[in-house]
């Protein structure tokens, strides 16, 4: 079998490599429009083009670009532990989580900023165990959260007394999920245990929060896929009643063809182009290695 660094060569890789900058960013290709902080585009653009590289070219830290990837993502963490940059100067927990998995998948996981990462996620569970996005745990009107997201806004602290949120639960346990220590710490479980008893469930705050987007399989949002993967590898099994409800779904959709859709929303159709043609081998693969891990 060769050496999973024989695929780094491929063009898709190097077309992705070609643009990475000096500082190991990716600029980002929209239109540029005022934001706060000066990283908020190339820090987006860096995890889209990151997650791509270590997910589906296994990209890991024994590749220079890799490295150079890392050490940008990482020198936007604060001295608190948390990623800033993705929602002004705003605590953004989900993409701190979806981040700090994808260093850890890259071969980081025993980094000391990576153990600061999860020391801060563990402070900024709600009263539930769970997480959410804490300036969305306060009502501000929609002049107020621009300002307070585009400008230099001191960080709001979340209303623990509010419940959690399975979209930001999700992209936060998937750090959790690929750390062998983490994994199997009382806080991931109970966290855990909430998300899959809200399979199928609106979200309880407005931010993609229809019951629909359990079943959209796009990009890199929270959905059944995303919440089963961590939970596979959290040790969770198929005789599990929550588990068992999602993979009965999938059992029930999964098309003619062997595949399964990117998305079952209703009047959302599926685009026939070929990117689409290899979401859906992706979403395919991901729902097979999922199913293998939970009988296993």
């Amino acid at each position: 079998m060769e050496p999973l660094n024989s695929i780094w060569g491929l063009p898709g890789v190097q077309r992705l490599l070609k643009k990475q900058q000096p500082d190991g960013s990716w600029i980002y290709p929209g239109t540029w429009k005022i934001a706060y902080p000066k990283h908020h585009y190339s820090l987006i653009e860096t995890w889209k083009v990151f997650r791509a590289l270590v997910e589906e070219y296994g990209f890991n830290k024994a590749d220079p670009a890799a490295k150079r990837a890392v050490e940008f993502l990482l020198s936007c963490q604060t001295e608190m532990g948390d990623i800033r940059g993705f929602i002004g100067n705003q605590y953004a927990t989900y993409y701190t989580g979806a981040v700090m998995a994808l260093l850890i998948k890259a071969g980081y996981g025993a980094e000391p900023r990576i153990k600061k990462g999860f020391k801060w996620l563990l402070s900024m569970r709600q009263d539930d165990g769970g997480w959410a996005v804490p300036i969305l745990t306060h009502k501000y009107d929609r002049k107020t959260m621009y300002r307070m997201t585009s400008q230099c806004a001191e960080p709001v602290e979340p209303d623990r007394s509010k419940p959690f949120s399975h979209n930001c639960t999700d992209m936060v346990l998937r750090a959790f999920a690929v750390h062998p220590e983490y994994r199997k710490s009382k806080e991931a479980r109970i966290a855990a245990g909430l998300l899959k008893a809200h399979f199928f469930q609106p979200d309880n705050y407005t931010s993609y929060k229809a019951s629909s987007y359990w079943v959209r399989f796009l990009f890199w949002w929270p959905n059944l896929v995303t919440a089963l993967d961590s939970l596979s590898l959290m040790g969770y099994s198929i005789n599990d009643s929550d588990i068992r409800k999602a993979i009965d779904w999938f059992v029930r959709n999964q098309e003619s063809s062997g595949l399964w859709k990117t998305t079952y929303v209703e009047g959302k159709g599926e685009s026939q182009n070929k990117r689409n043609r290899e979401r859906k081998l992706w979403v395919t693969l991901s729902i097979c290695r999922i199913i293998k891990r939970l009988h296993s």
